[in-house]
C-alpha cells in the first residue's frame, strides 16, 4: 500500500467530522440527494456548525452507508428502505455491518493477490 494512502486512511479515521462535500465523494452522489435523504429518513441527523454547514459523524456515514446499500446497491424505493431501517433495525444493521466486514476482507485478499502476482 502507498505510504501516502495510509496516511490519509489513519487522517480520516482520526476525524470527527465530516463535511457534506466528503460524504457524498465518499458515497459517490450529489449533495443534494444527501439533504433529500435527510428529510426522508428522520434517524439521518447530522450536525449543524453555526453557518448551517452539516458536520456529519461516523454514526452519520453508518446510516448514509446503510441508505445507500439499500437503496443503490439493493434496488429498494425510500418507503422500503425506511421501513427495512425502523421495522428490523437490529437484523438490518448486523447485516450491513457483516457485508461491510466482508467487504473489507475481500480488498485485503485482492491486495495480496495483486501482490503476489507482481513477484
Amino acid at each position: 500500500m502507498d505510504e501516502t494512502n495510509n496516511n490519509n486512511d489513519k487522517e480520516d479515521s482520526l476525524k470527527l467530522y465530516y463535511s457534506l462535500g466528503e460524504v457524498a465523494k465518499m458515497f459517490n452522489v450529489n449533495e443534494s440527494l444527501l439533504r433529500y435523504w435527510e428529510q426522508k429518513f428522520p434517524m439521518l441527523k447530522p450536525k449543524k456548525s453555526r453557518s448551517g454547514a452539516r458536520l456529519y459523524m461516523k454514526e452519520d456515514l453508518d446510516k448514509v452507508g446503510l441508505i445507500y446499500h439499500l437503496v443503490k446497491v439493493k434496488g429498494m424505493t425510500l418507503a422500503g428502505a425506511k421501513k427495512k431501517m425502523t421495522h428490523n433495525k437490529e437484523l438490518t444493521l448486523a447485516c450491513y455491518d457483516m457485508l461491510k466486514h466482508l467487504q473489507s476482507i475481500k480488498e485485503e485478499l485482492l491486495a495480496m493477490k495483486k501482490e503476489l502476482d507482481m513477484r
